[in-house]
């Protein structure tokens, strides 16, 4: 497999006490779908799965994850995984725009990118974290390939093709507003963007000059353009690693991620649902979605319970919860939270968590 480029970046960004800075390493890689660039933070850990990221529509690697992985209490986890932030074909930073009539790649076409990546880097397993687009990317590439998936942190997920309506909503919006106004309101909620934040007049400024627009608007007609990835619970198309469903509350795809969540393997499913944190919790409440993945990785056996003090004391401080009492009628168990503790406790394996924090 030829290797088009590859670049050596020191990443620039607050460092903790006595930590150094990270080294990127950039890559490029044919696909038969096109070419596919990466960045690889940090060497492969014996007996780990790399954390592999999909940003979503209008943004890239950096712009999606980068104040969730940059932030303070993330350093404990990244410092023991390597990982793997994919970009999008045409959404790295510097892409070229592509010719007239060039025919971008689908969303299955996406998801079938990734093992031409894992194979180039030699990597057998990943954990995924993806937001919109690229969570969709993700799902469909596990369900594809199970034995490399080792969980899935899926954020504001649609799993759904677009129904008629949708399209003529579509189709009517595109009438009345420019690309990327439209892939905001993907973004952000109707709140969010009516009270024009700093962070909205940042990701505004962001998409609406882009250099390479004309490629992400490809890559929105792609995500559009999306099949139903067909999830039943019980039936045989479904994820079979464990899931972590995230959205914020009154976020654009609030509906359809607990839609999503009703058709999951309960016993392997946990649903995160954000107060306060809009159409993009990894942007607005790094912390808290930090502590949720922490949880994450130790129901999976990969945080030691040493690394998670301060957490257990967050836990035991204000989480309050409700078994279900009827257990041959449901598995599931809810649980709320304060919005200031923002921790997802790792339960007993076989229940569903429904968190609101």
């Amino acid at each position: 497999m030829a290797e088009l480029q590859e670049v050596q970046i020191t990443e620039e960004k607050p460092l903790l006490p006595g930590q150094t800075p990270e080294v990127a390493k950039t890559h490029s890689v044919e696909t038969p779908y096109g070419s596919v660039t990466f960045t690889v933070y940090g060497t492969p850990k014996p007996k780990r799965p790399a954390i592999l990221t999909y940003h979503d529509v209008g943004l890239n690697y950096k712009s999606c994850f980068q104040p969730l992985f940059q932030f303070g209490d993330m350093q404990e986890i990244i410092q023991n995984f390597v990982r793997v932030h994919v970009d999008a074909p045409g959404m790295e930073e510097g892409a070229p725009v592509f010719p007239l009539g060039y025919q971008y790649p689908s969303l299955d076409q996406l998801a079938d990118m990734i093992p031409c990546i894992l194979q180039y880097l030699n990597f057998s397993s990943i954990i995924g974290i993806g937001v919109g687009a690229g969570a969709y990317v993700l799902s469909r590439y596990a369900l594809s390939h199970p034995d490399t998936v080792e969980g899935l942190v899926l954020i504001n997920i649609d799993p759904n093709a677009k129904g008629w309506m949708d399209w003529a909503a579509h189709k009517l919006t595109g009438l009345t507003s420019s690309i990327s106004e439209m892939i905001l309101g993907h973004l952000f909620s109707q709140e969010e963007l009516s009270g024009n934040s700093e962070l909205i007049q940042k990701y505004r400024n962001i998409i609406t000059h882009a250099p390479n627009l004309a490629n992400i608007e490809l890559y929105w007609n792609s995500y559009n353009n999306r099949r139903d990835l067909n999830f039943e619970r019980g039936g045989d198309v479904t994820l079979k690693c464990p899931v972590m469903l995230v959205v914020g509350d009154q976020a654009p795809h609030e509906d359809a991620v607990v839609e999503c969540n009703s058709k999951l393997d309960p016993t392997q499913t946990s649903f995160l649902k954000m107060a306060d944190s809009g159409g993009q919790p990894q942007l607005t409440q790094p912390g808290k979605l930090t502590e949720a993945f922490k949880y994450f990785l130790q129901g999976m056996g990969y945080m030691a319970s040493s690394c998670m003090t301060r957490l257990s004391r967050s836990r035991t401080a204000s989480l309050t919860s409700a078994a279900s009492i009827d257990g041959n009628r449901s598995r599931s168990r809810t649980l709320s939270q304060s919005s200031e503790s923002g921790t997802l406790p790792s339960g007993p394996p076989g229940h569903t968590m429904e968190v609101s924090c």
